[in-house]
């Protein structure tokens, strides 16, 4: 088990890395699946043998009130159907904390129930906001769970320049869930679960 990372330096790598991810041209991204909330792409990650994906739609909502459904804290455990526990870890600033969550079986528990332990950092982005986070290798893990690992990962939020009411939503994602899977069902899955968090998140930021 690694000690824990500083977090300052931690931070800037992972927002710049980010960065890098939404400057990667159009071209370069095979879209995987559409809905009505959301358009889902994807693409070779440069970290592991899986993917990239890329998520966006416009969700109707403030910038920071969508982030704080978004990011660790009380509201993400009430509408993500995925996520079946979160503690938070260690807190180091107001933005910037170590969590652990686990999440459910997928695919009719081909894919088993995982565990995931996560930097998390919330910055300003224009004129809205980046929360991203990356996995640690940190804590015991838990029998009955695989420890997954999330490569870096983030989502962009700004307000739309002509509603300010509304705000797109950019996500990326990059997900090594370990264990004996097979490729096809990981990526499968990936999909979909990208596109029900937005009409999941959607309805939650209605009630």
């Amino acid at each position: 088990m690694d000690p824990l990372p500083n977090p300052a330096p931690l931070a800037s790598k992972l927002r710049n890395t980010l960065l890098r991810y939404h400057s990667i041209g159009d071209g370069e991204w095979r879209m995987a699946k559409k809905t009505k909330d959301a358009t889902v792409w994807r693409k070779p990650s440069e970290e592991f043998s899986g993917y990239l994906y890329k998520a966006q739609g416009v969700v109707e909502d403030v910038t920071n009130r969508i982030v704080d459904h978004i990011r660790p804290g009380p509201y993400r455990l009430d509408w993500d159907s995925l996520m079946t526990s979160m503690d938070i870890m260690e807190t180091f600033e107001e933005n910037c904390c170590v969590m652990r969550y686990t999440t459910a079986g997928q695919l009719w528990n081909i894919i088993a129930p995982r565990e995931f332990v996560d930097f998390s950092y919330t910055t300003s982005y224009e004129d809205g906001l980046l929360t991203c986070g990356i996995s640690l290798d940190y804590g015991e893990v838990r029998p009955n769970f695989v420890r997954g690992f999330n490569h870096p990962c983030g989502w962009f939020c700004v307000p739309l320049k002509d509603c300010p009411g509304h705000s797109l939503l950019t996500g990326y994602i990059q997900t090594e869930l370990r264990g004996m899977l097979p490729q096809s069902a990981v990526d499968t899955a990936m999909s979909s679960t990208l596109a029900n968090f937005y009409s999941d998140l959607k309805k939650a930021l209605k009630t």
